[in-house]
């Protein structure tokens, strides 16, 4: 069988795509399997100009807004270069994106499509007060998961929080397919240490839906108690400037160590001692698995895909978002107690090999692919 995964971003951007997806070609290698990778170069810009119809909407009444303009101008370009690139057919085509999805069924309207939704693009630019609810852009980027209805064979999600989150918004919820994110654990390797300050660490793009101003609030509470800490930010993105001055203002600027974007956190990790992440919203929050494969304790907030990841006390724990004093109690009880936060990594760890190895993710998706004929 000859598959194309068609990605939004190249592999070597940060998310949970990339994750998973460039780690799985091995796994296809075989004589009766052939995996090829496709995506969109950055450096495409404003070459389509094909006019854009849908069959499920007309978005035509959002195309005041430059945020949908910009949604369709990047559809135009991944059409110009599918059509460009892509010469020979493929038996199947499994997109990672809406706007590959759609593109790929429009250049190759044959082809059976699964569509994975990995993340909520309407969630994020509200969080990140870009769009507002119920705006045209909202309406516009909501209209998107019934044209992926409409058109995919197969619809599927990374967490069965997502697929409760995409029901309003398609006809047939109940046919959504979860299917997590897998991690190849070769890339994961625990290291025994023992740091005299404990060492807190998150990973992720610097944009409000994170919720590291919280974060940093809750360090500030911790520094107050008189806690020794440090706390790492691998990550970068629109708000580091003023993380940085919230920083300054809060007093933990020389407890904070900024990195800036790193192509591969999980080499770094292991060398850490408590994974935290307070985000408004997750899908599923992929670098949740990673901290645990890399055997660090877990804090996070009781949002989308998280809590099915993290049992609250059993693995790691849980906060509600929002929240920088639950966030600092939860932050001072691993700090304090170092045998604590090794049983919440153990355990953490032992979930993530069971539930998001690779090896799991990939089987699940070969019996799902053998069901469309080559």
């Amino acid at each position: 069988m000859k598959l194309l995964q068609a990605l939004f971003f190249p592999p070597e951007q940060p998310g949970g795509v990339s994750s998973m997806i460039p780690y799985m070609q091995e796994r296809f290698t075989t004589p009766r399997w052939e995996m090829d990778l496709f995506s969109l170069p950055k450096r495409i810009r404003n070459k389509g100009r094909e006019e854009v119809q849908f069959e499920t909407f007309d978005w035509t009444e959002y195309q005041d807004s430059p945020v949908v303009q910009k949604y369709i101008q990047t559809y135009r370009d991944y059409l110009w270069w599918t059509k460009l690139r892509i010469q020979k057919p493929y038996d199947l085509i499994h997109a990672h994106h809406p706007i590959a999805g759609l593109a790929m069924k429009t250049v190759f309207p044959d082809t059976p499509l699964i569509q994975t939704i990995h993340s909520s693009y309407e969630r994020e630019l509200i969080l990140n007060g870009r769009i507002e609810t119920d705006g045209p852009e909202h309406r516009f980027l909501l209209a998107i998961y019934g044209e992926l209805e409409h058109q995919a064979e197969r619809l599927l999600t990374v967490s069965d929080s997502f697929r409760r989150y995409l029901a309003p918004y398609v006809k047939e919820p109940d046919v959504i397919g979860v299917i997590p994110n897998g991690f190849d654990e070769k890339r994961f390797k625990p290291i025994p240490h023992d740091n005299a300050i404990p060492q807190l660490v998150t990973v992720c793009r610097l944009v409000p839906a994170k919720g590291l101003d919280i974060l940093f609030k809750a360090c500030a509470e911790l520094k107050g108690r008189g806690h020794d800490y440090v706390l790492h930010i691998i990550g970068d993105g629109p708000i580091r400037p003023d993380l940085e001055e919230l920083a300054q203002r809060l007093g933990i600027y020389n407890e904070t160590i900024f990195y800036g974007y790193t192509l591969h956190p999980e080499e770094f990790m292991p060398f850490f001692d408590i994974f935290v992440l307070p985000s408004r919203a997750e899908a599923f929050g992929s670098v949740f698995a990673e901290a645990a494969l890399s055997c660090l304790a877990l804090v996070g907030t009781d949002v989308g895909g998280i809590p099915e990841q993290i049992e609250n006390g059993s693995n790691g724990l849980l906060v509600p978002a929002e929240d920088p004093s639950a966030l600092a109690e939860a932050l001072e009880k691993v700090m304090l107690d170092p045998a604590y936060r090794y049983e919440l990594a153990r355990s953490a760890c032992e979930k993530a090999k069971t539930h998001y190895s690779l090896g799991r993710s990939v089987n699940e998706l070969k019996k799902m692919y053998l069901q469309f004929p080559s």
